[in-house]
Formats: structure tokens, C-alpha cells, sequence
């Protein structure tokens, strides 16, 4: 398979570590430093790209990938609120796009988990909340996989009718102060070293139910985005993680 990947950050380097030692072709790397070098006639050469860069480039990125006839996948977060409009393109130009807030299929399996802890705790008197806690350099917060932890939540207890976030420290990170029953509050952390932490926790006067998922590593994440691509080879269409593992 050749990748093209565009963001070669963290995740594009790991992508690309992991990709070569699994026999793929990297042919092509894009950053800020050569931008001008994500063509159509460069992407293909690509089986399919692989997105993680800026929330503010996905839908130019997509765009192009579409224009070459180019299959791609996106790990970038934030950029949903074009959501719609990118859907309706890849439909038009019948092109094939994969994305996922998280790729790591323990965070697949996280998800539901929490989606039935949460169908189970739906009738009784428990404050529910989400702790996340990842690298300083993450752009964005709270983090996708909040965001999609708490909208699975929201589906299953009908009386919380929206989210909410706050940025924290370590050491008010503990402290449940919810704005009202209706939301769900994120609690937003960011540490030098930490590739991913979420928490979901039940709480009342009583006692506490916590789920968490750890990441020790980008690996996972890098593993799956390489398994989306391989899937989203010779394919029409939008798909995300639940196409991929049958969930």
C-alpha cells in the first residue's frame, strides 16, 4: 500500500514507523514546511492518505484528496462542524472518506462499555462527568474522544441534554463541581508526556463508578489509522471505526 500522510507530526511519524515496518510505501510527506507539495498529481501516486494535521486544514485536505480521486482517512478532531457539507462532496464526487475521533480499538472498546454502564446507571441518582488529560501540544479541548464519549453518554441518559468544559489543573482535577443536571462536564488537562487519558466517573454521596481508558502510547491510535486505510482501499463512500471492527 502507499500512503501519502499528510501531517507529519507525532502521529505522522508514527504512522510512518509503523506503516514501513509492515511492508507499506510512504510516498509522500507533508508538514508546514512543504504545503506546496500537497498536489493532485502527487496524491496520485497514493493509494490513499492518511489525515492528521490542523483542524483549520481538514476540509481543504479532504477537498483535495477528493479532487485526485484519492481515499482518505482522518484523525484530525474539531473540524465536525463542516461535518455535513464534506459529506454531501464525497457523496457528489463519489469519493471515499474514513474518520474517527480515536482509532485505538481499546477506545472503540471503551466507548461501548461506557455506552452500557451508561444504559445501566440511566434510572439511578448518579452525577456523571468526563476527565481528559493529554500532551501540552494538543490543539484542541476538550479532545474528540471526549466529545464522542460524552455524546454516547447523552444517548443514553435523557436527562442530560448537553456538555460542557473546563480547562484544569492537576490539582483541581478532582473536584465535581457539575453546572447543572441537564450537562455533562469535561474536565480538560494537559501534560508534557501524556499520549491520552479519558475517565468516565458515576458519582453521588455514596460512592463512586469510574471507567478509564489509558493509552500508554500513540501506537494503537497509529495502528488503527493504518488499518482504516487498508480497509478504505477500492472503496465508495463515508465509514468510521464501527465499519471497520463491526461494532
Amino acid at each position: 500500500m502507499k500512503i501519502a500522510l499528510i501531517g507529519y507530526g507525532k502521529m505522522g511519524q508514527e504512522i510512518a514507523r509503523l506503516a514501513i515496518a509492515d511492508g507499506h510505501e510512504i510516498v509522500l510527506k507533508i508538514n508546514s514546511s512543504n504545503a506546496e507539495e500537497l498536489t493532485i498529481a502527487n496524491l496520485k501516486n497514493a493509494d490513499v492518505a492518511i489525515e492528521f494535521s490542523n483542524p483549520s486544514l481538514v476540509k481543504s485536505h479532504i477537498q483535495i484528496c477528493l479532487a485526485a480521486g484519492t481515499p482518505v482517512v482522518v484523525g484530525t478532531t474539531a473540524w465536525y462542524g463542516n461535518y455535513d457539507e464534506i459529506i454531501e462532496e464525497v457523496k457528489k464526487q463519489q469519493g471515499a472518506l474514513f474518520h474517527a475521533t480515536n482509532f485505538s480499538i481499546g477506545v472503540n472498546l471503551f466507548w461501548k462499555i461506557t455506552q452500557t454502564a451508561a444504559k445501566l446507571m440511566s434510572t439511578y441518582p448518579y452525577q456523571v462527568s468526563i476527565d481528559e488529560i493529554h500532551h501540552t501540544q494538543k490543539l484542541d479541548a476538550p479532545s474528540g474522544t471526549a466529545i464522542t464519549t460524552a455524546e454516547i453518554i447523552m444517548g443514553e441518559i435523557n436527562g442530560l441534554q448537553s456538555w460542557t468544559n473546563e480547562i484544569v489543573t492537576k490539582e483541581s482535577l478532582n473536584i465535581r463541581n457539575n453546572p447543572s443536571n441537564s450537562q455533562l462536564m469535561i474536565r480538560s488537562l494537559r501534560e508534557e508526556q501524556v499520549p491520552g487519558t479519558h475517565t468516565v466517573a458515576f458519582d453521588n454521596d455514596i460512592d463512586q463508578i469510574t471507567i478509564s481508558h489509558i493509552a500508554h502510547n500513540r501506537k494503537g491510535f497509529a495502528a488503527g489509522a493504518i488499518q482504516a486505510a487498508i480497509f478504505l482501499i477500492n472503496k465508495k463512500g463515508v465509514f468510521n471505526m464501527n465499519d471497520l471492527l463491526s461494532l
